[in-house]
């Protein structure tokens, strides 16, 4: 499938027209939505339909304005969170016509503190039989991957460039302050957060590193700059083509490749046993699925020469929230990340332990600082959703779609129900 293909096939949209019919289904997400909103530090505004009366309910907080309820509570009663996320696509709610920036994250924050708590004990027993699985295809095997990281990564680099900041850095930054943290910060705060990564895989003049993960570029940049030499590998075509030209730019073509290449391929000779003193990887673990992490974590351990070090960077959840939701087909890994599966530290730390001779000896969380950044990307997204996304090809869906998915990744982390941790694993003699 061709770029132009898959812009496309993404704004066809086929989910959210026609409108699901109103059932039991839609009666029953009104009772648990009204008993849900009821007791939450939020404003909600119902417009009156057919068979609703106007109405205002919430304990008063972040707002929301519900224009079609009987399309809402349809398509939450069909698809759940899914179809709360899809109504939002559709217009059937929003934050409102004079809505300040972040809105719309302040509201999911509120939503997301309690998220476990808003259906009541006795349903949530229904859980795996009313929830959507993960599809078959998302996965996250050698057949699939690769399309899975396409749908999201191959977008375009000109999109990612209209929100990110110049190192083009598409992973939680390192403030200072996150709290009074501003756009002008990003860039400093992006290059701190790589070097504390390259500092605790141990990266300087002569090291031999694998980046696992390539995004555009900077790391490996960074990493070529203390004297390393770099083995990047991505899987999209994309962000192969930029990172190889602004590895050149940087006058740092000798010291770094940059491959198309899945990371399962390096176990597959012995050719990369221990060819490595250290493995980056940011934020890519979360796309190989939870049923591939003791095999990238043997690849890891195959790769990684005696006294090597691993620094991971890699978006997390509770342990007890990994073990309820990884099979669960979310408004994300629909929409945004297919095949996409968040760790616990407890898993990676298990994971480790049963399948290779790595061992977790250090870790920092980041959750508010990624809190920050994507309020950050998403006021820039904001800005240029008017005039430049559209210029890229990008329907008013699309838009409406990426700003509610950076929104809702930012209340996660606000709210604690996500984090984002880096790891640092040491081989040890067997």
């Amino acid at each position: 499938m061709t770029l132009t293909d898959e812009r496309q096939a993404v704004h066809t949209w086929p989910d959210l027209s026609p409108t699901p019919t109103a059932g039991l289904g839609a009666r029953i997400a009104r009772r648990l939505f009204r008993s849900a909103v009821e007791r939450l530090d939020v404003t909600v505004h119902l417009a009156a339909g057919p068979t609703y009366a106007a109405e205002t309910i919430g304990r008063g907080g972040p707002e929301i304005h519900v224009h079609r309820p009987e399309e809402l509570f349809a398509r939450l009663g069909r698809d759940q969170l899914i179809g709360f996320g899809e109504a939002y696509l559709t217009g059937a709610w929003d934050e409102g016509p004079s809505a300040r920036p972040g809105a719309l994250g302040d509201f999911l924050t509120v939503l997301a503190a309690d998220l476990t708590t808003l259906v009541p004990a006795p349903l949530q027993r229904l859980r795996s039989v009313v929830v959507p699985r993960v599809p078959r295809t998302h996965r996250g095997d050698r057949d699939t991957t690769r399309a899975n990281v396409a749908h999201h990564y191959d977008l375009s680099n000109d999109l990612f460039a209209l929100f990110l900041d110049p190192t083009l850095s598409y992973s939680a930054a390192w403030f200072d302050d996150p709290a009074t943290a501003t756009a002008a910060d990003l860039p400093a705060a992006q290059h701190r957060k790589i070097d504390r990564l390259l500092d605790q895989a141990g990266v300087g003049e002569g090291t031999r590193l694998l980046e696992i993960g390539t995004g555009w570029g900077e790391l490996a940049i960074r990493a070529a700059a203390r004297g390393a030499t770099v083995h990047s590998i991505t899987l999209s075509s994309e962000q192969l083509a930029l990172a190889r030209h602004r590895v050149a730019a940087a006058g740092q073509a000798e010291r770094v490749e940059v491959e198309l290449l899945d990371y399962r391929v390096l176990a597959d000779t012995t050719a990369t046993k221990a060819a490595y003193d250290a493995v980056v990887s940011v934020e890519m673990v979360e796309a190989v699925g939870w049923r591939y992490w003791p095999t990238y974590f043997r690849v890891l351990d195959h790769v990684l020469a005696p006294g090597g070090r691993v620094a991971l960077q890699a978006i997390t959840m509770t342990h007890d929230r990994m073990l309820a939701t990884r099979d669960t087909h979310t408004f994300i890994t629909k929409y945004v990340f297919p095949g996409g599966s968040l760790p616990s530290v407890r898993a990676i730390e298990e994971t480790a332990v049963r399948h290779t001779s790595l061992r977790v000896v250090d870790q920092l969380s980041l959750g508010a600082d990624y809190a920050t950044t994507l309020r950050l990307w998403d006021e820039a997204f904001t800005a240029a959703a008017a005039g430049e996304v559209e210029a890229l090809g990008f329907d008013s869906t699309f838009r409406r779609m990426w700003h509610f998915y950076l929104e809702y990744s930012r209340a996660g982390f606000a709210a604690g129900y996500i984090d984002d941790h880096q790891l640092t694993l040491v081989k040890e003699e067997r």
